[in-house]
């Protein structure tokens, strides 16, 4: 009889987090690729780059940009028929990513431009982040995405200008004192 392997599998990295063992329970219903609003931007759904984490496919999803452009918004973790935490899987691989030495600064524009967006007002605004990020990084597929972002502009699914939230000073209180503990080492 074969022993079974202590070393632990890719499959098991990206399953180290609590909730993470839900992701062998993936359908590939394609419910998080559709509802997430980045996902235009991804080279990969997270359809996709789950079914490549199931084939043990390390390399080629650690260097894909689908985790970086998460906007951390759940929707898909919120919709998941399968209750999987796509989010935190997300959070999980961009912690692999950097640790196998994937980690680009172009990629993290996205992400960085995102935190700013929330410590300013509270929310992304999704407009102003797709539009920032295509001109940056991708002038030319700007054109291509100014009809969606109308559209949606038009239907209301995004606005024209961001939106403060109530209680702005109290969150970047938050802010401020979560980047103080990091600074300082705890945690």
């Amino acid at each position: 009889m074969a022993e079974k392997s202590s070393t632990p599998t890719f499959m098991d990295e990206v399953m180290a987090i609590p909730g993470g063992e839900r992701l062998r329970t993936c359908i590939q219903c394609g419910t998080c690729g559709g509802s997430c609003p980045s996902g235009a931007a991804m080279d990969h759904t997270p359809r996709e780059l789950f079914a490549m984490i199931l084939a043990g496919m390390r390399e080629e999803v650690l260097r894909s940009n689908t985790f970086w452009f998460c906007v951390s918004c759940y929707y898909c973790t919120i919709r998941c028929p399968q209750d999987i935490p796509i989010t935190d899987i997300m959070y999980q691989l961009k912690r692999l990513a950097i640790e196998a030495g994937y980690y680009t600064a172009s990629i993290t524009s996205f992400s960085e431009t995102f935190v700013g967006q929330v410590e300013t007002y509270g929310r992304s605004f999704e407009l102003g982040l797709a539009t920032g990020h295509y001109l940056r990084h991708h002038p030319l597929q700007s054109i291509r995405m100014s009809p969606l972002m109308l559209g949606m502009v038009a239907r209301g699914r995004m606005s024209f200008t961001p939106q403060r939230i109530r209680g702005i000073r109290q969150l970047r209180a938050i802010l401020r004192r979560a980047k103080e503990l990091e600074e300082e080492g705890a945690w």
